[in-house]
């Protein structure tokens, strides 16, 4: 009995150094959020210019250094102990915050994982003050020369606790962290000017423009504003201002859709639910268009407390938000109000002549066999010479197990480019564009796996500039890509030149294309094999220089189609999952129409 009571748990106060070891935890969760955490703190003060410092990483050094307000000495030793801040004095406050700090333990957690420097003079006073810690303890407070504005270095972050610093991940994984951060950050405030140095090699030197446009530039490139709509909308309690991107600028991942709430990088299911609402008739599923959305509204609206490292924020009203973003989305994708050109008139001719007439719709013999093993497949055979039978002659049956028909000829094409075929069972709607991709996806895939991709020269090499994640995904899967029909090298910081593309894809974008293959690789990780990612990513760019809807097909071309789709592996779907074919039976037919 007694030694079950001794076994029983002690609730005690836990010693400073601990709580602020379990602070860090939240905060702190890689040399990025230290970064977050300074870089707010900066912006908080008044700064106009904040120059970012990276070693390593960030394991070695992240040092920012601002021109904003400064410390006193007193300010400065109590902006290290927990829940100190100045944004915020009473409880009525945290239901309207204004800046993007106001917990006021961002200081003392760094500063009890790592060794940490402050360096800071307000401009009223000719000395400054250094306040050196490591692991929690004071190591020194001291006078310094030191212009206006705060310093603070952050070394050897988690020295003093390996089991959270052997979770980091490798130099490059982590400055890609840090460099998306330091990229919301610069969206979020052009009027500020900001610099970011990796390991000594300056990365981003943005000025102080004042205007998103010209952010947006010399973040993206300056030809990248140019597919952008501005947005300009309020209604009720919100402002909405911003940029949507066009269709063409959609990718397979949210990357480049930035939500700042009050000035604040934050996110919100219920924005992305109407940027997809907006989008869905614009763009294909599974695509996201680039959006840099500001949206303003009181703060006793917005809840951004409800996250440890305030990453999403909650609304009060939150279907009037989603109705306002939808609303000024609409307005800034909107056609032109001046009249369009007046479209060309109809033929004459018309609805049910406008098909092809019987005699020139063809037969095609075999078209949709497919034999019965996959891997041993053969061309479908030539049908015999002679002349064509016509629709009432007899339909040779020669369908294999896995196709519910063998013969088919073009009847014709309804709606927006539907092309209806006739099987000696039934009948098949084909959309070509799904078709075509199916078709492009499985030629791509068997030229890569029998390392046979062939790659088109282009007529004037092009400089293509990523962002510095994007670049860095790049950079490390070169190789392969090269092998995949790539000519891409290195041009320097984060921008390569391109000579040749793949055949199969040498019509595409050379820039969206590598966004794309670069996402998907981060996204993957070490969970699948790079090469083959690389292989399913470019086989999905050729996907899109298949066939547009409206595009016109001769019969032969159809013909054409149809005999390649017949030799893929699936033919009923497109690589996106979307229907090539719909089979009906002339029995479901019957039944239908009460013929049985």
């Amino acid at each position: 009995m007694f030694r079950r009571m001794q076994s029983k748990p002690v609730i005690q106060l836990l010693p400073d150094q601990v709580i602020n070891k379990i602070a860090a935890g939240e905060v702190v969760e890689r040399p990025a959020s230290v970064v977050k955490e300074l870089f707010e703190n900066a912006l908080d003060a008044g700064a106009t210019q904040v120059e970012v410092e990276i070693l390593r990483g960030g394991q070695q050094l992240v040092a920012v250094t601002d021109n904003g307000c400064g410390m006193a000495r007193d300010q400065a030793l109590l902006s290290i102990e927990r829940h100190a801040t100045s944004k915020i004095r009473s409880e009525a406050d945290i239901g309207r915050i204004l800046t993007l700090g106001f917990r006021g333990e961002a200081l003392a957690a760094i500063a009890s994982v790592s060794r940490f420097t402050l360096t800071t003079r307000p401009a009223d006073e000719l000395a400054g003050t250094e306040i050196q810690i490591a692991g929690g303890r004071m190591l020194g407070v001291e006078d310094a020369g030191c212009p206006v504005g705060t310093r603070i270095e952050v070394r050897n972050l988690f020295f003093n606790v390996p089991a959270r610093r052997k979770f980091l991940r490798a130099e490059q994984t982590e400055n890609a962290h840090i460099r998306q951060l330091f990229l919301v950050h610069a969206l979020a405030h052009p009027g500020i000017g900001m610099g970011l140095k990796i390991d000594e090699r300056p990365v981003h030197n943005l000025p102080a423009s004042g205007s998103m446009e010209d952010r947006i530039a010399e973040l993206y490139g300056p030809a990248f504003p140019g597919q952008l709509a501005r947005i300009d909308h309020a209604e009720g309690d919100y402002t909405i201002r911003g940029f949507a991107g066009l269709p063409q600028t959609g990718r397979r991942d949210r990357q480049d859709q930035y939500i700042f709430i009050n000035g604040r990088p934050a996110a919100a299911p219920v924005v992305y639910h109407a940027l997809n609402e907006a989008y869905h008739a614009l763009i294909a599923r599974g695509r996201y268009p680039a959006v840099f959305l500001f949206v303003d509204m009181d703060p006793s609206l917005v809840d951004v407390n409800v996250h440890p490292t305030k990453k999403e924020v909650r609304f009060r009203r939150p279907n009037d938000l989603r109705d306002a973003i939808v609303a000024a989305l609409g307005k800034a994708l909107a056609f032109p109000a001046e009249p369009l050109p007046p479209a060309a008139p109809p033929p004459a001719t018309p609805g049910p002549a406008a098909r092809p007439p019987v005699q020139t719709q063809k037969q095609m013999e075999q078209l949709l066999v497919r034999p019965d093993i996959i891997g041993q497949r053969k061309p479908p055979a030539a049908p015999p010479p002679g002349p064509e039978p016509q629709a009432h002659e007899h339909k040779p049956k020669a369908a294999a197990a896995a196709s519910p028909w063998g013969w088919c000829r073009i009847v014709g094409r309804i709606g927006e480019g539907y092309v209806v075929l006739e099987t000696e069972d039934g009948f098949v709607l084909m959309e070509p564009r799904a078709a075509h991709e199916r078709v492009l996806f499985e030629k791509f895939m068997q030229a890569a796996h029998a390392h046979a991709i062939r790659k088109q020269g282009l007529l004037a090499p092009e400089t293509v500039e990523l962002l510095p994640s994007d670049a860095q995904t790049v950079r490390e899967h070169l190789d392969a890509l090269q092998e995949l029909g790539f000519g891409i090298s290195e041009f320097g910081g984060d921008t390569f030149l391109v000579d040749a593309l793949p055949v199969h894809v040498q019509e595409g974008p050379a820039d969206a294309l590598l966004v794309e293959i670069a996402r998907a690789l981060e996204k993957a990780g070490k969970r699948r094999g790079a090469r083959e990612l690389v292989h399913e990513q470019i086989a999905q760019a050729a996907c899109q220089t298949a066939v547009r809807v409206k595009e016109q097909l001769s019969d032969r071309e159809i013909e054409r189609l149809v005999a390649d789709l017949a030799r893929t592996e699936m033919p009923y779907t497109s690589p996106r999952g979307r229907p090539t074919l719909i089979y009906t039976s002339f029995g479901e037919l019957d039944r239908k129409f009460s013929r049985e």
